[in-house]
């Protein structure tokens, strides 16, 4: 589906989406639970899809009894099988690095698949810890089998590469007879995403000792308790939003929890140093998913805007460096990317043209908020990449006076 959008400002009042990467955690903590959970404020994007799905090859079960409420029927019990459950991840990177370490956990093995660019993804973290542990790995044309037994113990892993890798573990360890440690042996970046674990946890009674400045968490060993939960707001969603308001439409964001675990949440304070003209310096290694909304707003200012500490996201669904470079240079902007960086030299105003969603759900909804910008019109190709993870996105642009449709 391809998407044309001409010039308009927005006006209006909008609710980000709930939380995707809390809902993931939500559900995936119902799922380990005994009895059934409720899970409130669900968005149902391809992501979400996609551990519902790995929820199911786990044995357990869900429905959805109303708009935006998911009913997850849980499965404590652990049982190693000669039968290899088969978890499929979509392209959602948190389901695959999540499930890796549960599905040895719960069932002693299974395979993983996905799609786009979801198994090119660096594992090395998991795979290093498998080979100190006795623990089978391998990959074979796209596909990962796992196999062997998670003991309790200590667990040490960089902190520089994801957070995914910690939340994976954070949600296994707990199943195992005794406690377990996990140690980061670099400083963690995105910390914010392992607190937004634990809380997810400590919903379902689970117990984590979270020690930041030792880069340690204590996990102990316990059976997961059915519980009811709401998915706050997404403020990465909601970057793109404020995003409009940078470039001078007149948005007011509701839902959202100011202090929120999100560290995503620093959404507001980057909209408000890129609404003044000057350059600027911003380290995104807490915060990469925010890249594409930010550098829109960079765009279209006085001064030049450097995002630091990026190299993440060229693993992403798409290489976002190269392609957030690629879609600001499309509509008249400058944008320049490094090893590890993004520069961004803001013009008076972007011209408008035809930009690549390049499959990525970002990219695409950054191009949609810069054309409201632009001199002339903009075309996205690809602009179905939304539903990866903000179905309804095209609908509240709309709602709020986009000028769009489908090409």
């Amino acid at each position: 589906m391809d998407m044309r959008i001409n010039p308009a400002l927005l006006r209006g009042k909008v609710t980000p989406p709930p939380s995707k990467s809390m809902a993931h955690r939500l559900l995936i903590s119902a799922a380990l639970a005994e009895g059934t959970s409720v899970i409130h404020n669900v968005a149902l994007s391809q992501d979400i899809e996609a551990t519902l799905r790995c929820v199911e090859a786990l044995g357990c079960s869900w429905d959805q009894t109303e708009p935006a409420c998911i009913r997850i029927h849980g499965r404590s019990a652990i049982a190693p099988t000669d039968d290899i459950p088969h978890f499929d991840c979509g392209e959602s990177g948190s389901t695959l690095r999540f499930f890796i370490p549960i599905a040895l956990a719960m069932t002693g093995c299974g395979t993983f698949t996905g799609r786009g660019r979801l198994m090119e993804r660096p594992q090395t973290p998991y795979f290093d810890l498998f080979d100190e542990k006795g623990i089978a790995h391998s990959m074979e044309n796209g596909v990962l089998t796992v196999r062997g037994t998670l003991k309790s113990g200590e667990y040490r892993l960089p902190g520089d590469v994801s957070s995914q890798f910690f939340t994976g573990l954070l949600f296994a360890l707990p199943l195992l007879k005794e406690d377990s440690v996990i140690v980061s042996s670099t400083e963690p970046e995105s910390a914010d995403y392992i607190a937004m674990t634990v809380e997810a946890l400590r919903a379902a009674g689970i117990r984590v000792l979270s020690q930041p400045a030792q880069r340690r968490w204590t996990v102990s060993s316990g059976r997961f308790h059915s519980f009811n939960a709401t998915v706050e707001a997404d403020w990465s969603q909601a970057a793109f939003w404020y995003a409009a308001n940078v470039l001078g439409s007149t948005l007011r964001l509701e839902g959202l929890d100011p202090k929120s675990s999100q560290g995503d949440r620093v959404a507001a304070e980057y909209a408000a140093q890129l609404s003044q003209p000057g350059d600027v310096e911003i380290d995104v290694s807490g915060c990469p998913d925010l890249v594409p909304p930010l550098a829109v707003m960079a765009a279209a200012r006085q001064g030049i805007c450097r995002f630091t500490n990026a190299a993440r996201l060229r693993l992403k669904e798409s290489d976002r460096l190269k392609t957030t470079a690629a879609m600001l240079r499309a509509l008249g902007g400058s944008a320049e990317e490094a090893a590890d960086s993004l520069t961004v030299r803001g013009v008076s105003r972007l011209s408008g043209g035809t930009v690549d969603g390049a499959g990525d759900h970002r990219i695409v909804m950054a191009a949609a908020i810069a054309a409201t910008r632009c001199a002339g019109s903009v075309t996205i190709l690809g602009a179905e990449a939304v539903n990866k993870s903000y179905p309804s996105f095209f609908e509240d642009y709309l709602a709020l006076g986009g000028d769009a449709h489908v090409v």
